[in-house]
């Protein structure tokens, strides 16, 4: 597994850790499989601020998700970049095509640990090779979860994306956490990726930047850590947080944004 896949494991062990806590997001997979495959990571990776933070994110995605999901019936699912997320388990595809999409290495580990059913099923696939949507029917509406992928892809190479996005599917709802600029930058000080060999990423200050000839327009940002979350950390955790993760510094590091094609 390269560097960018061993990345999977970071905000693993992040919702593996506040699951046991009882707190942001319950997600007892990640706790069975973060236990069985034991990577070994190392520094800022096993920051309990990073957990806190990671699993603060994915319920943020979760969230958006299903409302999204009630919004549209027939709108199939595409997990981009999956890695060993339960998020299948803890939104639920109901009647709708659920497809989670990584790597051919991290689909094969992800096998161990999931099942595909009707409506369900795991994808082996480079986003900057787009041939695997034609194993996904076209023609459809489609909400797209893209966590934890832009910042390994240039701005041409996520456009390249959803140009593909927006020509295989009707509708597209797509939402992605972007580094800003600034953020991209301060990895190359210390970031907890350095911590399993990833040294390279992007960022992305203006998101129209991604509206592109298929359609697709900036909808809203969306807060990455809501004060209701905050607030399930205790005392002086909970100030700490806010104070380094939830303000406006951390909003000049990291977003999460909303676009759609229609």
């Amino acid at each position: 597994m390269d560097n960018v896949n061993k990345t999977l494991y970071i905000p693993l062990y992040g919702k593996a850790l506040v699951s046991r806590k009882g707190i942001i997001l319950t997600d007892k997979k990640a706790e069975q499989i973060w236990e069985s495959e034991g990577f070994p990571l190392k520094g800022k990776s096993r920051s309990k601020w990073l957990a806190y933070y990671m699993a603060m994110r994915s319920a943020v995605f979760d969230n958006c998700l299903k409302t999204e999901l009630t919004k549209d019936s027939t709108a199939a699912v595409l997990h981009i970049g999956c890695g060993m997320d339960s998020r299948i388990e803890r939104v639920g595809c109901g009647e709708h095509k659920w497809y989670d999409v990584d790597f051919p290495e991290v689909i094969k580990l992800r096998k161990k640990y999931y099942t595909e059913t009707g409506n369900y099923k795991m994808t082996a696939g480079d986003v900057r090779k787009t041939d695997w949507l034609g194993e996904i029917p076209a023609g459809t509406n489609a909400v797209v979860v893209f966590e934890g992928v832009s910042m390994y892809l240039t701005t041409d190479e996520i456009k390249n994306f959803m140009r593909a996005l927006g020509e295989h599917f009707c509708n597209v709802k797509l939402l992605m956490d972007c580094y800003t600029e600034r953020g991209a930058a301060a990895t190359k000080i210390k970031n907890p990726i350095n911590d399993v060999g990833v040294d390279t990423v992007y960022g992305i200050d203006d998101p129209k930047i991604l509206e592109t000839d298929m359609g697709f327009s900036f909808v809203r940002e969306h807060e990455m850590t809501p004060q209701d979350m905050i607030n399930e950390l205790k005392g002086a955790e909970r100030l700490f947080f806010k104070s380094m993760f939830g303000g406006k510094f951390a909003k000049s590091i990291y977003r999460i944004y909303e676009f759609e094609k229609r």
